[in-house]
């Protein structure tokens, strides 16, 4: 049996997925959502309309994991220390890590998050291009899986690969988990490229530029160049880059039609990771010596210190340089 941490979009889609070859456990805070899911297998507040396997159990009792050996843990980012300080963890399961960001204040990615929680347990980070209800519907879909050691990263890949669920291996944990970290920052930058009416030339430079960031950014921290440029990096981009259904582009998008960000986070349900991790990543970003100015620009709107034409003019202005990273 896999235990699922979290069942919100993306961990309900997991929990789908990993249903179709064996049993799933899946916890969340939520007993109206554990109520719905085990009476009538759907999760109408974070993944309406798709039905869920019968070999999913949901429960809100943290305690009901305590022998499964193997949890993908899904909470939102800032969250991820906190579950885990509660959860069962005197068996040692290992712990493949799905969420992304940077966590407030300590500046820790999410696996030093999970080695100071859980230090018995092995731990691994799954991430990549992943929109949870296409992935939950049995859509192909393809990610990076992330360990300290190619065997085990492969070993996990092959007890997590499903018909249209591809795991790639990869033992660049860092470089994985800043990919999947700084993408959702510049999908509010791309959003607000849109919704300010800027067109797809901007869009376009947004992406380029912001993989540049992203890169300059992973290498600094102990990423590799060449995992960025991969599933959990460039190909994460892409996709939340390119489409409303990324919570962090329609998060964007309403910032360049002129609302501020209390206004467009208002009543939301799933978490536009990206709003937390900006702040973050550009102090991580100065404390490790790295120029992120598409980030720096997105957390100004965000904590409402510019306006977007001001951002745009800051960026548009900056001195003439090579294309490098």
């Amino acid at each position: 049996m896999i235990a699922i941490i979290g069942a919100g979009a993306w961990g309900t889609a997991l929990a789908n997925i990993m249903a179709q070859s064996e049993d799933v456990l899946l916890w969340a805070r939520e007993p109206d959502v554990v109520a719905s899911i085990n009476e009538s297998r759907l999760n109408p507040l974070f993944l309406p309309d798709i039905p869920l396997s019968p070999r999913i159990r949901a429960t809100t009792s943290i305690a009901d994991l305590a022998g499964t050996d193997l949890w993908l843990v899904v909470p939102p980012a800032q969250f991820l220390g906190r579950v885990l300080s509660s959860a069962p963890l005197a068996h040692r399961p290992t712990l493949i890590l799905c969420a992304k960001g940077i966590e407030a204040g300590s500046h820790r990615l999410m696996a030093e998050v999970a080695a100071a929680a859980a230090p018995q347990s092995a731990l691994a980070v799954l991430s990549g291009p992943s929109f949870a209800a296409e992935a939950a519907r049995g859509l192909p879909t393809a990610v990076t899986l992330a360990a300290d050691s190619m065997a085990q990263a492969a070993a996990l890949a092959a007890r997590i690969a499903r018909p249209t669920f591809r795991p790639y291996a990869s033992d660049d944990v860092t470089g994985a988990e800043i990919g999947g970290a700084v993408k959702n920052v510049l999908a509010i930058a791309c959003g607000v490229v849109i919704g300010a009416g800027l067109g797809e030339n901007a869009r376009a430079a947004i992406i380029a530029r912001g993989f540049a960031e992203m890169t300059r950014f992973g290498i600094a921290r102990g990423g590799r160049a060449e995992t960025l440029a991969g599933l959990s990096g460039l190909g994460d981009l892409v996709l939340t880059c390119g489409s409303t259904q990324s919570r962090n582009m329609s998060l964007g998008m309403a910032l360049g039609r002129g609302q501020n960000a209390e206004q467009a986070l208002a009543g939301k349900v799933s978490v536009a990771e990206g709003a937390a991790t900006a702040p973050v990543l550009v102090e991580a970003a100065a404390a490790a010596g790295v120029d992120m100015p598409i980030a720096a620009a997105v957390a100004d709107l965000l904590a409402g210190r510019a306006a977007v034409a001001a951002v745009i003019r800051r960026l548009l202005s900056r001195p003439l340089k090579a294309e490098a990273l």
